[in-house]
Order: structure tokens, then C-alpha cells, then sequence
């Protein structure tokens, strides 16, 4: 398994994010915002992303999209979520 974030701010930004918060994963720039785009996270009148979760399977199929994250209980719903979809936790 692996986790990271994407965002639509540049690397430079995300790096600083990162620092601040002494991230253990990565985050991934879209600066751009062609990605966003493609995952619907962004659109034409909403620019700024979407705070989505995508549990993507090992041959790239998206298994899951949780659209609405509390930062509050981002961990223990990821960590509900993998269970239900039958991904064993990390030993």
C-alpha cells in the first residue's frame, strides 16, 4: 500500500506544508491542475480542489472515493475504509 496526497499548489508550497506538519508521505504537485481535473476534484467553477480520498486497487482500478473528508477523523476513516475493503493492515 502506499499513501500520499496531491494538491494543486507547487512544490515549493507543499514542501513548506510538509515541513510544518513533519509529513511521513509524500505530496504530489498539480499545479496545473490537469489531474485534479481528470479526478473531478476541480472544475471550471470550482478551482480550488476538492478534498476527496481515492483508494486506487494495485491494477490502477479506483475501488473507492470518500467525497466527504473531516480532517478531524481523516485517519480513522481511512483506516475503516481499507478494512472494508478487505485490505489487511500493515504489520
Amino acid at each position: 500500500m502506499a499513501l500520499f496526497a496531491a494538491s494543486v499548489d507547487t512544490p515549493e508550497d507543499n514542501k513548506r506544508f510538509a515541513e510544518s506538519l513533519a509529513l511521513d508521505y509524500p505530496i504530489l504537485s498539480d499545479p496545473g491542475r490537469q489531474v485534479a481535473q481528470a479526478y473531478g476534484v476541480v472544475t471550471p467553477e470550482r478551482q480550488v480542489a476538492a478534498r476527496w480520498t481515492f483508494y486506487i486497487g494495485l491494477d490502477g482500478k479506483i475501488l473507492a472515493v470518500d467525497r466527504n473528508v473531516s480532517t478531524a477523523t481523516a485517519g480513522q476513516d481511512v483506516v475503516a475504509r481499507l478494512g472494508e475493503l478487505g485490505i489487511a493492515k500493515k504489520q
